[in-house]
């Protein structure tokens, strides 16, 4: 977050218990820019949102097709719980603002002016939530494209984005310069936990302004590393796709003798899709992923499990996603502090190594982000995206629209982006995993200079 005092969490106190996370309204952002005395009455009354707040009516209020919904409309109180498992003694805890529509809007249909950017890596599903709805260079190298009904009515079927992309760093002010001048006044960012940093830059820099500009994140990442959200766009897809590698190994392994077939999955910090990919195959003999360390030799290592697998079944399936095992690959050691356009550190391809040191080798690795996406996940990414116009028309800004416990919120940016969202390995599903597949859980076995480090710095406390 910036340092500017009005990027303070806005928390309202319930009082039933809970506590309300709540997002940015531009009435109050356009109002700090008021004469003092006339803003501070006005920011007393808009504390609560008065119902004069939103001027118009909500066009799908004239809608036959939702007439026969009972309660179309979100009430303005409504919230969802971050945690709903509790025992009695437990507070209600965290809640976000539940997304949908409301009965009043902030803005007229006819004056919106929406841009919609993609960043980052490619998804399944982008293309669904554009739809519905290149890369922040697009905002000042002015290279846009007008979308109409018609121009996107079958992009959904397509994989990639229709709008380009891009990664690396981006130039604040120019973008909030662009936006301003081109009398945009909602804008939607669709990407992953680095987009999400520059959306609340770019949210910042409106508020600076005072500008009447909604900002809207939209969160996109394959690998489900985005923090508080119950999963990403694509993620389905992507777990689905991995089925066809994974059934390739072990074709390919059951044909030889003592053959054992090594896929490697996306997840650079997270092991998400090679953990839910396993768990759906029932085909894989062992997962790996960078948040369960490992290693090669030793009793208990990843050798001796696969010697044993071998002698009992006469072949194997080993999962490893791409962020897994990194400190074991002797060559990432130079590349270590080597970094990507958006700032991410480079890896070593950690299962061509492993499969030099094994058998068969199968690379689905970045065929699976570029499919169409999947039923389930066409669904999501229309109800993902309806939800974050819903709360742009509402006026609600610096907010992501995303999925907690099953129900579409509104999201602070500041929450999407204090941190990643990675496998538990004290939890259940990884339990389930270790269950499913017999591997052993690699405790950590210290080495001789650890040891002797550790023995050292005992001696110097005494």
């Amino acid at each position: 977050m910036g340092s500017s005092p009005n990027s303070k969490p806005k928390i309202v106190r319930g009082t039933a218990g809970y506590v309300l996370e709540d997002v940015p309204h531009l009435y109050v952002v356009v109002l700090l820019f008021t004469p003092f005395s006339y803003a501070y009455v006005l920011l007393k009354l808009a504390s609560s949102l008065p119902s004069f707040v939103y001027t118009y009516t909500n066009p799908l209020q004239n809608n036959p097709a939702y007439s026969v919904v009972k309660q179309y409309f979100v009430h303005m109180d409504d919230s969802v719980p971050q945690k709903i498992i509790a025992n009695k003694d437990s507070p209600r805890g965290i809640h976000f603002r539940r997304a949908g529509p409301r009965q009043r809007v902030y803005f007229e249909s006819d004056d919106v002016q929406a841009a919609i950017v993609t960043c980052g890596g490619l998804c399944p599903g982008l293309n669904t939530v554009i739809r519905e709805l290149g890369g922040y260079k697009g905002f000042y190298a002015h290279n846009t494209i007008t979308l109409t009904p018609k121009s996107v009515n079958d992009i959904h079927k397509r994989g990639g984005t229709i709008l380009g992309s891009s990664r690396g760093g981006h130039d604040t002010t120019k973008i909030v310069d662009s936006i301003q001048d081109r009398g945009i006044n909602q804008v939607y960012i669709i990407g992953g936990d680095g987009t999400q940093r520059g959306a609340d830059r770019i949210f910042e820099e409106m508020r600076r302004r005072g500008l009447k500009v909604a900002v809207v994140g939209i969160p996109k990442t394959i690998d489900n590393d985005i923090p508080v959200i119950d999963k990403s766009f694509g993620f389905d897809t992507a777990v689905e796709e991995a089925q066809r590698a994974i059934n390739a190994a072990h074709v390919e392994a059951e044909s030889g003798e003592n053959g054992i077939g090594v896929v490697k999955l996306m997840g650079r910090y997270s092991g998400f899709i090679a953990m839910y990919a396993t768990l759906a195959s029932r085909d894989v003999d062992c997962c790996l992923i960078p948040e369960s360390p490992f290693y090669l030799e030793g009793p208990g290592g990843l050798f001796e499990f696969a010697e044993k697998r071998l002698k009992e079944n006469g072949h194997m399936v080993i999962v490893i996603a791409e962020g897994a095992g990194q400190e074991l690959v002797s060559e990432s050691i130079q590349s270590m502090h080597k970094q990507d356009a958006s700032g991410n550190k480079l890896l070593q391809d950690v299962g061509l190594w492993i499969s030099q040191k094994i058998k068969v080798w199968i690379d689905p690795t970045y065929m699976i982000r570029a499919v169409p996406s999947n039923a389930s996940d066409n669904v999501y990414c229309t109800l993902l995206s309806q939800s974050a116009v819903h709360g742009a028309m509402a006026g609600y800004t610096g907010f992501t629209s995303g999925l907690v416990n099953g129900r579409q919120t509104y999201i602070p940016f500041y929450r999407i982006t204090e941190g990643q969202n990675k496998v538990v390995i004290t939890d259940r599903m990884w339990a389930r995993l270790l269950s499913s597949t017999n591997q052993p859980s690699f405790p950590v076995v210290k080495s001789a200079e650890d040891k002797n480090r550790e023995e050292e710095e005992e001696n110097g406390q005494q």
